[in-house]
């Protein structure tokens, strides 16, 4: 079966160790497909363990659980990602879509990644974040120009 994340990697390779808690996610993106296959999965305890402890608010595991087995999750789609396991944070621009009261609703965001105690957790993000030029540098740190890099994908 392949990975909810829509890596295209099967499940088992892809996110489950980490949803599992078998291995951390070794990078922003990583953290990222597997949150994402949490909430289409339904895995509040899992959401909550890969928040910030600063940012995560009076959220519970039950919330979240509910938010995921209560919306049609369509996709996922990568606009961009940098951090490395070696980096103290990164980034991952991304779209999700997902079905509303029969409607199809896209979710754009930035999100912002630290290490909190050697482990990557989601930080926070920037709903519909500002496009980013042709001309300006890449956001994923690649020293080219946006044009040249993650626009291409």
């Amino acid at each position: 079966m392949r990975c909810y994340c829509h890596s295209q990697q099967p499940f088992e390779h892809c996110c489950n160790p980490y949803l599992q808690g078998v291995a951390h996610a070794p990078t922003p993106l990583a953290l990222m497909r597997s949150r994402y296959s949490a909430f289409v999965l339904g895995l509040g305890n899992y959401l909550l363990q890969s928040w910030h402890t600063e940012t995560r608010g009076a959220l519970t595991a039950d919330e979240l659980t509910q938010t995921g087995r209560d919306t049609e999750w369509l996709d996922l789609t990568i606009i961009f990602a940098r951090g490395t396991p070696a980096d103290e944070e990164g980034a991952v621009e991304f779209k999700v879509r997902y079905k509303e009261n029969n409607r199809v609703v896209t979710l754009h965001e930035r999100s912002r990644f630290e290490q909190e105690q050697g482990r990557w957790v989601y930080h926070s993000g920037q709903l519909n974040p500002p496009k980013i030029g042709a001309n300006q540098s890449c956001p994923c740190d690649s020293g080219k120009k946006y044009k040249q890099c993650c626009a291409r994908r």
